[in-house]
């Protein structure tokens, strides 16, 4: 068996990759983490779906076990550094104060670290029974893109009883998230000279008219118990190309983010009706909501386990973003999934982003937990 790495300088090795999405290039950081994987007895599988766009699946376990394998996912790009200037070294690891700097610190190569190393340390109980399953991602951020090609191969991904997504939330476990279904809304009108405007038809303002609409649309659906109520949100406006034209086309960018049990195509036809022919719709993203019952038994013991570590136990609660376990979903049907990761939530896509050290040792060991007890049966 290799050489058992530290979680924290696992983390600084991953922070070195450059995976800023675009264009992401995740494949030289999924292919480090394969061979680690692979030198311990994981059997490891990749998935590319455009140049250096690679995921990779890593499994150990008896097949023949009655028992599906507990799953891990994480992603392993990263957003843009932002405008402004990074007082520590972007891809250089830096360690002060008990702090890990780097863009993708807390989301969320920390996270990926963490199980990872969870997993190598208890690898040899792991031959027998359940095992487990570990997803790796590329292209999260900008639309869950690598999630959506692996979906398309189910026997690559097998099955899972349960799921672990290794998202910031401080070590603290989030029971699912509202969905995504970003939409462009186009306007479409005729140019003409922006002296003769009477010869045209202006399609910023039929723009105009539509987000009116979409200001006083109402959702029909009752607030949710944990993520309250669905939200829509017009982002941005874009239309013409010269002020002395009359602009023919314009596009609006809505963000709807919806609750469990909200069916995105019925949603998307309710627009549809209430535009009608004066707007074309397409999707810009679409990413259902994710929810886990809290009196599940899975649950509760993850909760059983957190509650030393965050010094009280946790409450019901649900990350504010949106994760690929929404998409896996797809293939891994109605297994509870819980979003749990050492990251700092709030520091997701900030300059000069850190993760505290502390976090990622604890997040080791709470996954080192969960992954013998599922073993255990």
């Amino acid at each position: 068996m290799a050489k058992l790495p530290d979680a924290v300088q696992l983390t600084r090795r991953l922070l070195e990759f450059d995976t800023i999405n675009p264009p992401g290039n995740e494949e030289a950081c999924a292919r480090y983490l394969g061979d680690l994987l692979q030198a311990s007895g994981f059997q490891v599988d990749y998935s590319t779906f455009a140049a250096s766009r690679t995921s990779l699946i890593a499994r150990i376990g008896q097949t023949t076990s009655s028992k599906a394998p507990l799953g891990f996912t994480g992603h392993l790009d990263t957003v843009p550094l932002g405008a402004a200037p990074w007082k520590k070294h972007a891809f250089g690891a830096s360690l002060e104060g008990g702090k890990l700097f780097g863009r993708g610190s807390s989301d969320m190569k920390s996270g990926v670290a963490a199980f990872v190393v969870a997993a190598l340390s208890v690898v040899e109980h792991l031959r027998t029974g359940p095992g487990i399953t570990l997803v790796l991602t590329a292209d999260e951020e900008t639309g869950c893109r690598g999630a959506l090609h692996l979906v398309r191969e189910p026997a690559l991904l097998g099955e899972v009883g349960a799921l672990l997504i290794g998202e910031p939330t401080a070590n603290y476990p989030l029971l699912g998230h509202k969905g995504a279904l970003w939409l462009e809304v186009i306007t479409r009108g005729v140019t003409a000279h922006g002296s003769m405007p009477e010869r045209g038809v202006n399609a910023v303002y039929s723009a105009a008219e539509t987000v009116l609409k979409l200001r006083d649309f109402r959702f029909d659906e009752p607030e949710h118990a944990l993520m309250g109520k669905p939200t829509l949100n017009v982002g941005t406006i874009r239309g013409g190309l010269n002020i002395n034209s009359v602009p023919d086309e314009a596009v609006i960018g809505v963000d709807i983010r919806s609750v469990p049990g909200q069916e995105h195509a019925a949603l998307i036809r309710q627009f549809a009706a209430l535009l009608g022919d004066s707007a074309e719709i397409r999707i810009h993203t679409d990413v259902g909501a994710l929810y886990s019952a809290p009196h599940s038994d899975w649950v509760q013991h993850i909760f059983d386990v957190t509650t030393p570590v965050l010094g009280a136990r946790p409450e019901p609660r649900a990350a504010t973003y949106f994760t690929d376990g929404a998409v896996l979903r797809q293939t891994y049907r109605d297994v509870p999934m819980v979003v749990l990761g050492p990251g700092e939530p709030q520091l997701a896509h900030q300059t000069d982003e850190y993760c505290f050290v502390d976090n990622i040792e604890r997040a080791v060991d709470i996954y080192r937990e969960l992954i013998l007890a599922w073993q255990a049966g």
